[in-house]
């Protein structure tokens, strides 16, 4: 089946990670199961660009947001590259296809404050599930890595020497991103306690940890003190992109922490920081 052929391909020849793998395969089964439903088709070959426009107008129909709607034209984009490529089809319909545009949405943070307030005030409990909860959010916050490589993180990954971690981002991209001292205690007690073999972070069984299970306990934490919408491991990088940009952070050496191909996608947190200053200059300028 050309579908599982693409979902292969991605991951043997793309390197695409599980949680992407996931995404574009269950794009493709919605799309698949909407033709099938409505014009009666299982044939690749069968499907034209009006078709696909109908199921694109009916995901907006349905409140889907255009983000997600953009998120599974792309894949059928790089659906039909693939299916072209391989003689599969003999057009490709997805160049009569425009994606809705996007309204620029800023990204939430945590404020100055509630971060203090959730490392210095809230009690973690002192046991092995607490010290890992607490470091968790941490290096979240202290260094903005993704979920994704956080719970990818491997004991040998960390130089204590220097204060420095290897992180092993998307494409398979190795960066170094340092760390401070009072972090370093952090993990070394850390270690101490649980004493992992080989991935930095495992639950209460010694496996590995997986995203779910950071996902609910981040929002758990930072439920305690935000009431903000999002309460994600990704605010948390966001948390920490706005905060080294309003404390004088070089917008370059922000995009190297995050490890973004492009300055684009990085100069999106340059919007708070403007919201800030205006709001500063609101406060203190006589003329303002």
């Amino acid at each position: 089946m050309s579908r599982n052929k693409f979902i292969s391909f991605l991951k043997n020849e793309k390197r695409y990670s599980p949680l992407t793998l996931s995404a574009y395969n269950t794009d493709l089964t919605q799309f698949y199961n909407f033709v099938k439903a409505q014009y009666e088709l299982s044939e690749i070959e069968g499907i034209s660009h009006g078709i696909i426009r109908s199921w694109i107008v009916n995901m907006i129909d349905a409140d889907i947001s255009t983000r997600s709607v953009n998120r599974k034209i792309t894949t059928l984009k790089s659906y039909y590259r693939f299916l072209l490529r391989e003689g599969i089809v003999e057009k490709n319909p997805m160049l009569k296809i425009l994606s809705p545009k996007t309204a620029k949405k800023l990204p939430v943070f945590v404020d100055q404050s509630s971060m203090d307030e959730l490392l210095d005030g809230v009690v973690f409990e002192e046991d092995a599930k607490g010290m890992r909860d607490k470091l968790i959010i941490l290096l979240l916050y202290s260094t903005g890595i993704r979920l994704s490589e956080l719970i990818n993180i491997k004991v040998l990954d960390i130089d204590f020497y220097n204060c420095t971690l290897k992180i092993l981002g998307k494409g398979n991209k190795e960066r170094i991103l340092p760390f401070s001292e009072s972090l370093k205690s952090d993990i070394e007690k850390y270690i101490n306690e649980v004493q992992p073999i080989e991935w930095l972070f495992v639950t209460d069984k010694g496996k590995k940890l997986y995203a779910k299970l950071v996902y609910r306990l981040v929002n758990s934490y930072l439920s305690k003190v935000t009431t903000i919408s999002k309460k994600s491991p990704h605010v948390l990088r966001h948390t920490f992109a706005t905060h080294m940009l309003n404390n004088g952070a070089d917008l370059n050496a922000i995009k190297e922490f995050l490890g973004h191909v492009s300055l684009s996608a990085t100069q999106v947190y340059t919007h708070n920081t403007i919201k800030k200053l205006t709001n500063i200059y609101k406060q203190a300028h006589p003329k303002a």
